[in-house]
């Protein structure tokens, strides 16, 4: 219980010291560039994702084919 009482105050205390740094120029411009790096890795993994996806659509539709043109003969 110990343990996640500091792991709280720890979390409040970091939102709190974030807070005030972002409020200065430097501070805002250093959170700016963190947001935008970790926008492009969460479209690079989105986009890693959907391309899996697509390829896995279509291998699976062809299966479908094979297994449909086996049943017919």
């Amino acid at each position: 219980m110990k343990n996640l009482v500091l792991i709280v105050v720890g979390v409040v205390i970091g939102f709190a010291v974030a807070h005030v740094v972002d409020r200065t120029p430097a501070g805002h411009r250093l959170f700016q560039g963190v947001d935008a790096r970790a926008r492009r890795f969460g479209e690079a993994v989105e986009h890693g994702y959907r391309r899996r996806e697509a390829e896995l659509r279509s291998a699976v539709g062809e299966a479908e084919d094979t297994i449909t043109e086996l049943g017919k003969q």
